[in-house]
């Protein structure tokens, strides 16, 4: 789709939610331009997304395309808004719901979608003790009504004409499994089946679609350099084409709120592949979206935005504004610190590209569902993060041969012309590590050569055990230790055998049980199997280990990887010895002929064990609070030359530096509190 090309973001935004209900009065009667602007200079932001239309449905303007808000104390709120922010140079996004517009539904119910589990899409749940109450829930829209879409265009329009605005962005595009009557209607004629699940996604996909392209290419005619931006709350793995109606991205991921500190690093490592210019959504909340009165700690905001520039993200906090308009000076005193650093660190931000040397294939675009990451790919993810080895997230898009290593994570199913590239990137030099079903081809075979063969049979032991050498990893125990999953049965046909399988006494059942969790293992048993081996540059482990890594967080699973890593990609471009919380970049800014070191270190803790969802379930909430400082931190990165100057960005002052044998530029940093920033001059 053709696209006019559009300003750079910047780098230190804010996201106003203001979902205000209609039995609230004095909506923005305490708003005060001079007030809203200088609090935001005050903690340095140069742009603000602000509100046309919320999830209630009402808007804040004088529209003539929707309705504005009843109890609108001041007529045009958004358009004061706008004009105060110019003034300032503060740029002004505008948000418009989509989805849930909970006026619409009231008067256009046959919009509403129709889950296929007979659900609303996000009902709340209710206190049991208080007997059977209707539940308060977004109503759902379906997109498959050419009215509704017409509708949010027409909005859309209105507002880009009304208001100087940048860019738009539209909230909530679900897939809410809709099985509205046109929806089943479509499904239908597209030779769908309304019964299965995997139908009824791509029915959604493609509907979505329909709306974004019919929107999109009626803005950027209309509005040359508008930018426009589709939220559904994660930036999904389906290759370029998918966001091809998109003028950038933003990455949604509160760490607070359910996504966890796991999550945005993996998806900002795969939009950096993209080519496209992107932001990352924190929130100034202790949890999530839609709480009043809950502070984030200044020291996580500071960590948090910094972890977005290190990874090539602008940044983005989310904020809700209070019913009566006034900003709240304690929110923006925390998020001050963060965009003090982000400001001053920018010059050596803008057209920064990652170094990286391994990219995982994502897992997430090999087999599209779920509504965040794979399990496999932010278990690969959070390996190599705490290993400090460069990476990048890509799909079958990306370029192979750019990359000294390939992780094919757990299930990636090779068809011929994966399994030529595949072969290709080998036998041109490159290296891989497959695990458990990845690398087979639509007949269960490994369609690359990995040296061994495939037994008939998965290993009938759950859990098993791993007994491995001392060649594979110094940490390696002496003795069997056990892994929580199934496993492949694998045999050597020419493979280094690197570490075996072997059984239990039994499996754990009624019938016979040893202890109070699983058997141990038998030490006069045979070997089942291969568990980790190595074929000419093609590792390969029989187990699921990023997914169970994930889930199980056992340090010895990733040092099984880190001893592939060391035999397949020696003399890495990266090595500190930051703890394992610590998190490395190396970034490349070509046009300045420079490096640029980022070492961080804010640790999460679990804070909250018993964070009540939406749908009635608990989870624990990683958080963090007063980051101490640590050092001295060593590093060493690999650079095209020698550089003329080695300073810290943030105070200027020169580090001392020495180059070893091998040409690997060594440097200390005495004292890292949250994050520095080490630039390499003349590399």
């Amino acid at each position: 789709m053709p696209k006019t090309t559009n300003k750079p973001l910047r780098y230190r935004q804010i996201h106003l939610d203001f979902h205000t209900s209609e039995h609230i009065p004095g909506i923005g009667a305490d708003f005060d331009p001079d007030t809203f602007v200088s609090t935001l200079k005050a903690a340095h932001v140069d742009s603000i997304t602000i509100f046309a239309k919320c999830h209630h449905g009402w808007s804040y303007y004088p529209t003539k395309v929707g309705k504005p808000h009843p109890q609108l104390a001041r007529p045009d709120l958004l358009g004061e808004m706008v004009k105060a922010l110019a003034a300032a140079d503060i740029e002004s996004p505008i948000y418009i719901s989509v989805q849930w517009d909970e006026l619409t539904a009231r008067e256009h119910p046959e919009w509403r979608a129709m889950s296929a589990s007979n659900r609303y899409h996000h009902d709340r749940p209710t206190d049991p003790s208080a007997g059977k109450q209707l539940s308060p829930a977004w109503h759902t829209l379906c997109l498959n009504h050419a009215g509704l879409r017409h509708y949010i265009l027409e909005q859309a329009r209105e507002v880009a004409q009304n208001y100087p605005t940048q860019g738009l962005f539209f909230d909530i595009i679900l897939t809410p499994d809709c099985v509205c009557p046109a929806c089943v209607e479509r499904m239908l004629c597209e030779g769908l089946d309304p019964e299965n699940p995997a139908d009824r996604l791509k029915n959604d996909e493609a509907v979505n679609e329909q709306f974004r392209r019919e929107t999109s290419e009626a803005l950027f005619a209309e509005f040359p350099g508008l930018r426009v931006f589709y939220n559904c709350g994660h930036i999904h793995k389906q290759g370029p084409e998918r966001f091809s109606t998109y003028s950038h991205l933003e990455l949604e991921s509160l760490p607070t709120g359910g996504w966890g500190y796991d999550h945005f690093p993996s998806s900002a490592r795969y939009a950096a592949t993209l080519g496209m210019d992107f932001l990352a959504h924190t929130g100034k909340f202790h949890t999530s979206w839609g709480e009043f009165g809950g502070f984030k700690h200044p020291d996580a905001l500071e960590y948090e935005c910094a972890q977005m520039i290190a990874l090539g993200s602008k940044c983005l906090v989310g904020d809700q504004l209070h019913p009566n308009g006034a900003i709240n000076p304690d929110t923006y005193a925390s998020i001050a610190p963060a965009y003090h650093r982000v400001e001053k660190l920018e010059p050596f931000l803008e057209g920064a590209k990652q170094i990286s040397e391994i990219a995982i294939l994502s897992a997430e675009h090999m087999n599209p569902k779920g509504a965040r990451n794979h399990p496999s790919d932010d278990g690969a993810a959070q390996m190599l993060q705490e290993l400090k080895r460069p990476f990048d997230v890509i799909d079958k898009s990306g370029r192979f041969e750019q990359y000294r290593l390939l992780i094919l994570p757990d299930e990636i199913p090779v068809d011929a012309a994966l399994a030529a590239r595949l072969k290709s990137y080998l036998a041109g030099g490159g290296r891989i590590i497959a695990s458990w079903r990845s690398g087979l081809d639509e007949n269960g075979r490994f369609a690359v050569d990995f040296g061994i063969e495939r037994g008939s049979a998965p290993v009938a032991f759950k859990p098993s055990y791993v007994k491995a050498g001392k060649d594979l990893d110094p940490s390696m125990p002496e003795t069997a230790f056990v892994f929580y999953d199934d496993a492949e049965t694998v045999h050597s046909v020419g493979a280094t055998v690197l570490a075996g399988i072997y059984p239990s006494y039994f499996n754990r059942s009624y019938k016979h049980f040893c202890s109070h969790q699983h058997a141990p293992d038998d030490p006069d048993a045979d070997m089942l199997g291969a568990a980790v081996t190595e074929h000419e540059g093609a590792a390969y482990v029989a187990y699921p280990i990023f997914r169970l890594y994930r889930a199980m967080g056992q340090p010895l699973y990733k040092y099984v990887v880190r001893g592939l890593l060391d035999r397949l990609v020696p003399n890495p471009a990266m090595v500190t010895d930051l703890p394992s919380s610590g998190r490395a970049t190396l970034t490349r800014q070509i046009e300045h002929d420079r490096h640029i070191l980022h070492l961080l270190y804010g640790p999460p803790q679990i804070r909250g064990k018993d964070v009540r969802g939406d749908d009635g379930s608990t989870r624990m909430m990683e958080m963090i609070e007063d980051i101490p400082a640590i050092g001295p931190v060593n590093a060493t990165v690999r650079l095209p030359a020698k550089p003329k100057r080695v300073f810290d960005a943030m105070t200027g002052e020169d580090l001392a530096w020495d180059a070893g044998d091998d040409g690997a530029i060594n440097i200390t940093v005495p004292r890292l509190r949250i994050h520095s920033a080490v630039i390499f001059e003349g590399a």
